[in-house]
This record gives C-alpha cells, sequence and structure tokens, in this order.
C-alpha cells in the first residue's frame, strides 16, 4: 500500500460525497484504497463497491464487511454493480489517470524516468500496448494520437519519423522512442515534451477517454437524486469532458433545451470552480499538483 502514496484531496473527496454512513458508494478508480479505507471508516449500514482493472491494485483490497472489490473497467460500471444486485447508488468517486504505484514500476513502461519496454497497459491483460501502437499504427493514425491526445505541435512530423525510424529496426524501450524523438523536445521543457507523447500513446493503448465517457453516461444513470459525482482529472481532455457533462448534460459542451427551452441537465454544480490542492499538498504529494476535482449533485 504504501508504494501507491498519498490518495489526491481526500478530505475535499469526502467532504464532496457528502457521506450518508447507510448510503452505498462505488470508488471506480480504487488503486492503492487510500480513498476508499476513508470512505469505509466514515460508513455504518452503507457499503462500499471499488473497482479497479490493474491486477497490482487487487493486493490492497480491504477485509471489512462493508466494502467489495471489483477486478473491472470502470467502464463496465453498470454490470459490475448489478452482479451485486445494486442499481442505484448515492455517489461516486473516480481519480483518473495513472497511479504513483503504475508510475513508480519501472517495468510497466508508463514514467519517462525509467527505461523499460514500452507497455502502459492498466490492464496487464489486455491484448494491445504501447509497443504494439509505436510499430503497428500507420503514420496518419500516429499523428492523430499525437495531436489530439498529446495536443503536440507538430504531430505530422513526430509521427514521420517514427515511421521511418521503425522501418529499420522495431522501437522496443523508452530510452530508444525518447532518444528518437529528443531534438523535437523544446529546450528546458523535455519532461513536458515526453509526458506530451506518453499521454497520448497511454491513452490509446487503455482506449482512456471512450472509458470515461461510458463511466459517466453509467453514472448518471445510477446515482439516485441527489446523488453526488466527484471526479479528480489531471489534464485538460479528462477534464472537459467531465465540465462539460456537469454545465451542458453532453460531452460535446452544447447545452440542450427541450421544447420548452428548459435546460437538459442531469448535474448541478457543488463546487463553483474545480477544487485545487493545497500548496502543502503538492509539496507533499507530486501527483497532486495537476490535480482539479469537480462535485456535482444528480438532479
Amino acid at each position: 500500500m504504501s508504494e501507491y502514496h498519498d490518495p489526491v484531496l481526500l478530505n475535499e473527496c469526502l467532504d464532496g460525497l457528502n457521506l450518508n454512513p447507510k448510503g452505498v458508494y462505488v470508488d471506480v478508480t480504487f488503486g492503492g484504497g487510500g480513498h476508499s479505507r476513508a470512505i469505509v471508516s466514515k460508513l455504518e449500514e452503507g457499503h462500499l463497491y471499488a473497482l479497479d482493472q490493474d491486477d497490482d491494485a487487487l493486493k490492497n483490497e480491504i477485509d471489512d464487511d462493508r466494502f467489495t472489490l471489483i477486478n473491472a473497467n470502470f467502464r463496465y460500471l453498470k454490470s459490475s454493480l448489478r452482479m451485486y444486485g445494486v442499481e442505484e447508488i448515492d455517489g461516486l468517486l473516480a481519480d483518473l489517470g495513472v497511479s504513483s504505484h503504475q508510475f513508480d514500476v519501472a517495468d510497466r513502461g508508463f514514467s519517462i524516468r525509467f527505461e523499460a519496454d514500452l507497455d502502459m497497459r492498466m490492464d496487464q491483460n489486455s491484448d494491445l500496448n504501447a509497443y504494439k501502437v509505436i510499430n503497428g499504427y500507420e503514420q496518419d493514425e500516429l499523428r492523430n494520437i499525437l495531436k489530439l491526445y498529446g495536443e503536440l505541435k507538430r504531430p505530422g512530423t513526430i509521427a514521420r519519423v517514427i515511421c521511418e525510424a521503425k522501418e529499420n529496426k522495431p522501437i522496443e524501450t523508452v530510452n530508444e522512442l525518447k532518444d528518437l524523438l529528443r531534438s523535437f523536445a523544446p529546450q528546458m521543457q523535455e519532461n513536458k515534451f515526453f509526458a506530451q507523447v506518453f499521454q497520448a500513446i497511454r491513452i490509446e493503448v487503455n482506449d482512456e477517454l471512450n472509458a470515461l465517457r461510458e463511466m459517466l453516461s453509467q453514472a448518471q444513470d445510477i446515482l439516485k437524486p441527489g446523488g453526488r459525482l466527484v471526479v479528480i482529472s489531471y489534464h485538460s481532455l479528462e477534464d472537459r469532458l467531465v465540465k462539460n457533462l456537469i454545465q451542458k448534460g453532453n460531452f460535446e459542451g452544447e447545452l440542450q433545451q427541450d421544447f420548452y427551452g428548459n435546460k437538459l441537465l442531469s448535474f448541478k454544480k457543488v463546487s463553483r470552480k474545480p477544487i485545487l490542492p493545497t500548496e502543502e499538498e503538492t509539496q507533499r504529494n507530486n501527483r497532486a499538483r495537476s490535480a482539479k476535482l469537480r462535485v456535482a449533485e444528480k438532479l
């Protein structure tokens, strides 16, 4: 558990959930279990269901009658809960992105800090990994991924360089990819550049944005009126989807109205602006630096 580090914005998440000791809650990103342990400690007759697709997270299971851990991607939220007879919930917490553990275990291939095979799978049983994306995708596919998911400048040129290099020899490791692309990194911003490249590949490998859309749509259905949606995001692509759903009622960000001009919304904002970590927390927990927390209540 220690290598998973501190749960981000813990007290703010607990406040956002507005916990009912008898309520039913879901933590769709269990990880090291830090958020889940805090939620369970505040339940009496209530229950917490947690989901995680990463087998490593299963080692952190909480031994408590008020807790159930489900080994599944959160895009299967409804069907996972249905197995336990759960049709509606009082609150849902999602701490998106890569866990500290996944970043810190070198051979998972998530981090730019360590030499490793190109992997980046959150579900270690998945067939698609970073090696297959880099070496198997066509130039146009790579360009689109780097542009849409990494928001990189010159994505077409970067994709072309990758495709020319892999014609001679497959690109197999983190350092091979970094060495190939180092000339594209702006001076003094090398880490930021590689973080964007790795983010783009990781999102593709794990189909993260589509999974997030599916999970949020299902959360919309199963939250009780007055139930709370609490989501921590770490980059603008995730945050935009969450923000649009809360404020506009859809992922595209275009407000829809019925025949009478009433806004078609499922949520109301609890926090007017995203909640950010304190300076003290960012100093203590590096992962919290880019965190944004949004809280909404089901109408």
